[in-house]
């Protein structure tokens, strides 16, 4: 089996990334037309869970290895490096 390149797993995280994203959209349409005082169905608030954490995981995979690339090249941003995790005080 061959060894997957970085550029090769930089691409596959991208398209999981957007994919969830996209999929997490889609259930964005649902959840504005909620009225004010309304709820939320349980098939959508399942939805929800299983969407939001695809979305969670897929978009932190992707930083990971956004990072080991900067990493690698001697660029860490700053905010990863002093733990801070970009927040700002």
């Amino acid at each position: 089996m061959a060894d997957l390149t970085e550029i090769e797993a930089l691409k596959a995280s991208m398209r999981g990334a957007v994919r969830a994203a996209e999929q997490l959209g889609a259930l964005g349409v649902k959840v504005e037309d909620i009225p004010p005082h309304g709820d939320v169905a349980d098939g959508d608030l399942d939805d929800l869970q299983r969407l939001s954490l695809a979305n969670a995981v897929a978009a932190q995979a992707l930083r990971g290895l956004v990072e080991s690339m900067l990493k690698r090249r001697g660029r860490a941003p700053a905010a990863v490096a002093d733990g801070s995790g970009g927040i700002e005080e």
